[in-house]
């Protein structure tokens, strides 16, 4: 007997494209300092935005990093258990604790980030800039069109 229930191929459906492509390169890009310095994705992310703005409370990471609390408070847990980062109160608020890239973690960053922007061209190699262009246009208005979607508040500008 046939049935008359829809089918859904999860290898014609974009979300699960998406998760594939994001998969295989964030680990392609994760192999770099995971190999190198034993970060994890998280800690990783968490000292790029302390090395782009800091001082940054443990909230302002959350929002600058696309992570939630959890993921940025275990983060911030092993980068400071290895001298990565350190805490600092506020001299104006001194309720507000910030979080500074120490010698070590800025040394480390400043070392990874050559060969992880290495990594990123061999992921696009083969595309022209247009089609880089492109790609990041594309990828902006998908992420748009999906924030739309569940309401978020604020979209994500840059990917």
């Amino acid at each position: 007997m046939k049935s008359n229930n829809e089918v859904l191929d999860l290898k014609d459906f974009f979300p699960y494209k998406v998760r594939v492509f994001y998969r295989s390169v964030s680990q392609s890009i994760a192999e770099v300092y995971t190999k190198s310095k034993g970060l994890t994705v998280y800690q990783w992310r968490v000292m790029v935005v302390l090395g782009n703005s800091q001082p940054l409370s443990a909230s302002e990471v959350v929002d600058y990093s696309s992570l939630d609390k959890v993921q940025v408070s275990r983060a911030i847990k092993g980068l400071l258990e290895r001298d990565f980062i350190e805490r600092h109160v506020d001299d104006i608020d001194k309720r507000k604790v910030n979080l500074l890239l120490t010698v070590k973690g800025n040394d480390t960053l400043q070392e990874l980030i050559p060969l992880v922007l290495k990594r990123e061209q061999e992921i696009l190699d083969g595309l022209s800039e247009t089609e880089k262009e492109t790609l990041e246009n594309l990828m902006s208005r998908v992420l748009k069109n999906a924030d739309k979607c569940f309401g978020a508040d604020k979209l994500v500008e840059d990917i």
